[in-house]
């Protein structure tokens, strides 16, 4: 059943009307990317904006947020004093979800130890409006799929995987809980305008390639960075070859290259899975206006003059790729790679494969796998390695057990794990491993960071396609190339399945819940004692003098995700509760003076200690500190306790080489302040025991700020460091944080 009819019917009505000025705005043709963000435009601009340059106010349709990030964001949104959301919004409860045993028992044992956060989850849901989907009913991006993702709407979702939604022809940026804090308040939500990458593809995948091994080798081409600042806009007859959900496994690991959002336009297969999950009406509405929902013919014939990039894939020769290990880009077809595995030295056991999550769970995939399954079990193969399957949603997994391809993955050995992102984000209990025991595991995942599903820095973890995954499961070994090679004397056949389930999804009538219709009387409690929740209180308005000879905290070395900022796995439990998260505030980042992680030096004692401990020293002898690393600097999760730690425990500004985009925004939001080397050789210039001055009152759009670093031995360098923020971001530092205005504002 559609949700949110009574929006889409309204923005539908419209589109046609909205399109005409946007036309004449541009006095050319469109690309579907500028179509959807021009006719959310708060107001229409007298020339066009400029991209990756001016800041533009959006109005999204909707917001989604799970229930790990949901916590901070509302806890932001109560204390903002504001009645009720002003936009459809849900919460979805899938990353406290442990994976340990099996479905069963590890959904009814996360029930029990985060009882606490889902029960105030569920009343502030129903306190301000907001859908609630239970622990159990699938992992976010999944849902908004099935549910809530509809051709050339715009989305913002609180996890950087929310671009999954452009598999419909959304277009789903990620975003920290401030931004969804803004949207939901009905204010206007900022973006700087983004640059647009063209993928063109073209003929048709075969064999044992799937969707995944298409965002794999773009992963490959562009990097981690090589999309920041920049939607992807894939385009082409290749476009229709495949289903919506392969489209939206694309989307959904565009995160990793660092893009905005990633988009496809609306075609044959979204309006197949529209009418599969019981929205014809969305269908009908969508076929009526799909010249507004793809790009214009002009742009599909000459994209080098719309586009700032144009990437052509060859569907019809593409090979199934695994990228890895701890870093996503790394990409290898299926023949390099089990080379590169001896030439590496990488661990040639494979321990567990997994497959599943919100990036590969369709049924589509597990009906592919279950092919793949079938024939080995009926030459005898079973499974030489642990292999679970991580269902997308209670929709999902109903209807693959009752059309038994979950009978056929159990009979080589699957196990069956909780409708939720488990492994994915590090709520993975491994019984198989012991902290020092160098291994390997290959997921369809899409993130793969050194600690990032098990918390072992040994585990080397690859990514591939479910059906690249089955294949290595069955051959227990990654240097067994099992398309060309025998396993056992059996040599697998490509997988085979379908698209959608022939007799209709089995639905899953209990995993939503609406918001009261008497909201008045529904109360949000908060234990003052909670170790798991905690009420916020206002960050201060910065001081000129709190900037003067700030002692470096941390120069970070290489790569700093957010993950290192602020890890995940068994700190989730404190997402809720600032001052307790915090104690894992950088805990994960290696110390360029030592080469250590979580050990830094106090500058007034002289001793080592870990990072939360030093910064609560200097916060209780009221100093300010700084932070310095390197390039993409908080890449990886939406994450904005990655920004609210360092400023809860008196950080000032963080300095690097660049940033991530979504990083950037949080700390923008938050009240810190992003800087960027004018020259990156300065950062070689920041040492151990360095201060660091800034005149916060040269703060201005456009101009660079003079930094003095005062070093131990009292010689001085001064550096320029750069900004990105405009009049208005600068008014959110002045007032101490994006939410201090927005409460002014209602109060």
């Amino acid at each position: 059943m559609t949700k949110d009819i009574s929006l889409l019917r309204r923005f539908y009505d419209s589109l046609s009307a909205r399109m005409e000025p946007i036309g004449a705005l541009l006095k050319r043709p469109l690309t579907l990317t500028e179509k959807i963000l021009y006719s959310h435009v708060i107001a229409l601009p007298p020339a066009p904006h400029v991209r990756g340059k001016d800041y533009v106010d959006f109005s999204p349709d909707r917001v989604a947020m799970q229930d790990a990030t949901a916590q901070m964001a509302l806890l932001q949104f109560m204390s903002a004093g504001i009645p009720t959301v002003a936009v459809p919004s849900t919460v979805h409860c899938d990353h406290l979800i442990r994976a340990e045993h099996g479905a069963k028992q590890d959904l009814s044992k996360s029930l029990d130890e985060n009882k606490e956060v889902f029960d105030f989850l569920a009343s502030v849901s129903k306190k301000y409006g907001i859908g609630f989907w239970k622990p159990g009913a699938g992992i976010i991006h999944q849902v908004v799929l099935e549910n809530y993702a509809f051709p050339g709407g715009l989305m913002i979702g609180t996890d950087s995987h929310t671009p999954n939604a452009g598999g419909l022809g959304m277009l789903a940026i990620g975003v920290g809980g401030a931004d969804a804090v803004d949207v939901m308040a009905g204010m206007p939500w900022e973006l700087q305008m983004p640059k647009i990458i063209g993928v063109k593809l073209t003929g048709k995948m075969n064999g044992w390639t799937s969707p995944k091994d298409v965002i794999l080798k773009v992963a490959g081409i562009l990097t981690v960075k090589g999309g920041t600042g920049s939607i992807v806009e894939y385009f082409g007859e290749g476009t229709s070859s495949f289903s919506a959900t392969g489209k939206g496994t694309i989307c959904n690991m565009g995160a990793e290259i660092g893009a905005t959002t990633s988009v496809f336009p609306y075609d044959a297969s979204m309006e197949r899975y529209l009418r599969a999950t019981e929205r014809s009406d969305v269908a009908d509405m969508a076929n009526a206006h799909a010249q507004h929902l793809r790009a214009d013919d002009d742009v599909l014939q000459n994209p080098e003059r719309y586009f700032d990039q144009v990437i052509e894939i060859n569907l019809t020769t593409l090979e199934p790729h695994i990228n890895g290990p701890y870093t996503p880009d790394r990409a290898l077809e299926l023949s390099e790679f089990v080379n590169a595995v001896i030439e590496n030295n990488w661990p040639e056991e494979l321990r567990v494969g997994l497959i599943g999550s919100c990036t590969n769970s369709s049924y589509e995939d597990m009906s592919r796998v279950a092919s793949i399954a079938e024939y080995a079990a009926s030459k005898g193969l079973k499974a030489k390695s642990e292999f679970t399957i991580t269902p997308g949603s209670e929709q999902v997994r109903a209807t693959i057990e009752r059309d038994g391809i979950l009978d056929k993955l159990e009979a080589i050995g699957g196990t069956v794990l909780a409708n939720a992102c488990g492994p994915c984000i590090g709520q993975w209990k491994r019984h198989d491993v012991q902290p020092g025991d160098k291994n390997s595991i290959i997921t369809s995942f899409n993130r793969n960071f050194t600690g990032r599903n098990d918390g072992m820095k040994e585990t080397h973890a690859f990514v591939a396609s479910p059906e690249t995954v089955a294949g290595f499961v069955l051959a227990g070994k990654l240097t067994h190339n099992f398309i060309k090679d025998p396993i056992d004397g059996v040599l697998l056949q490509p997988p085979s399945g379908l698209e959608l389930p022939p007799q209709g999804f089995v639905p899953d009538p209990d995993g939503y819940v609406p918001p009261a219709t008497d909201r008045v009387e529904v109360e949000v409690i908060i234990d003052p004692s909670s170790n798991r929740l905690q009420q916020l209180q206002a960050f201060t308005a910065p001081r000129r003098e709190e900037y003067v000879e700030m002692p470096l905290l941390l120069k970070v070395k290489g790569k700093c995700t957010t993950d290192h900022i602020s890890m995940a796995g068994p700190w989730l439990r404190f997402r809720g509760h600032l001052d307790n998260i915090s104690n894992n505030m950088f805990i994960g980042a290696i110390n360029y003076a030592n080469d250590t992680a979580n050990c830094v030096k106090n500058t007034f004692t002289g001793e080592y200690g870990e990072v939360p401990k030093v910064a609560r020293d200097y916060k209780a002898r009221g100093v300010s500190w700084v932070v310095v690393g390197d390039e993409n600097y908080g890449e990886g999760s939406s994450r904005e306790h990655a920004a609210m730690e360092p400023r809860f425990l008196g950080g000032k500004a963080i300095i690097v080489k660049s940033f991530a985009r979504i990083h950037e925004t949080n700390l923008k939001k938050q009240g810190m302040l992003p800087l960027t080397f004018a020259n990156a050789n300065d950062y070689d210039k920041i040492i151990e025991d360095d201060k660091i001055s800034i005149d916060i009152l040269a703060l201005k759009p456009g101009m660079v700020l003079p930094a003095e670093i005062t070093h131990a031995d009292g010689t001085k360098d001064v550096i320029q460091l750069k900004h990105s923020m405009n009049d208005q971001q600068i008014g959110w530092f002045k007032a101490g944080s994006a939410l201090n205005l927005i409460a002014d504002s209602l109060g």
